[in-house]
């Protein structure tokens, strides 16, 4: 490369004032141009982010790969489903998601006590990478928080195509006080790894978002795995507390020391 390339390159690279301001954030903002365009890279990175959104939405869970056999036995983890028979009708019909099938329904009543304070619940969502990625820190976290407040924590399983209404369903079958659903959040451009915890006071069949409290950006660049667990943990607290959940209950300050 002669010197006129370099003029060119430190001509084109971005000030150090913009680099500072995008290490700020996940978003592709200043991201330069090449004449009308977006550059090279940045195009490249775009494709790269979509294809691994598409991944993420479209792969099956797998409990001896997502996330790992290991882990499945020191959870002593099973695997239930709903309504959605396969990966394309649970993406075409998201009610069916949202109901265990009949099957699945009769393994989490026999394998499930009932009336516990808390009980966790994972679900595929549409980001398996997210599950993959964040759950296994995530979930000892949460469990050791709910021991060292003296909480009874339920039997821990996984549902496959897995909607975030089918929280009413636990509800109604296991009757905790609070149940909490990690799932994978749908991919972005920024990231197809965040997880998102939808929580509920006691969830029922007619339950609506409105009765749901949520903790979501659980990922690498977002919130981390200790900030999210501690927020759960304090908003299962406080849901316990006021015996309510979702837009009548705030999160306090105190759910948000960790950050």
């Amino acid at each position: 490369m002669g010197s006129g390339d370099d003029n060119l390159a430190r001509k084109t690279d971005l000030p150090d004032f913009v680099k500072r301001v995008r290490a700020q954030t996940p978003a592709r903002l200043l991201a330069g141009r090449s004449g009308a365009a977006y550059r090279t890279n940045t195009q490249l990175e775009l494709r790269e982010a979509h294809a691994a959104a598409r991944d993420a939405v479209r792969a099956e869970l797998s409990l001896v790969a997502d996330p790992g056999a290991e882990f499945v036995q020191k959870w002593n983890l099973f695997e239930v489903c709903s309504l959605a028979t396969s990966k394309d009708e649970y993406l075409l019909r998201p009610d069916l998601g949202r109901h265990l099938n009949e099957t699945s329904r009769t393994e989490v009543s026999r394998r499930c006590t009932v009336g516990h304070d808390l009980q966790v619940v994972i679900g595929d969502g549409l980001s398996v990478t997210a599950v993959a990625r964040q759950v296994p820190p995530l979930l000892p976290l949460l469990y050791e928080g709910a021991m060292a407040r003296n909480w009874s924590v339920g039997a821990i399983f996984v549902i496959r195509h897995c909607r975030v209404g089918i929280l009413n369903e636990i509800g109604e079958l296991l009757t905790p006080r609070v149940a909490v659903l990690l799932i994978g959040e749908r991919p972005g451009l920024a990231t197809a790894e965040s997880l998102s915890a939808y929580m509920a006071h006691r969830p029922k069949a007619l339950d609506t978002d409105a009765d749901r409290n949520l903790v979501s950006n659980i990922h690498a660049r977002g919130l981390n795995t200790e900030q999210a667990a501690q927020r759960v943990l304090n908003l299962a607290a406080s849901m316990m507390k006021a015996a309510t959940s979702g837009c009548r209950l705030r999160e306090g300050l105190s759910a948000l020391d960790a950050q």
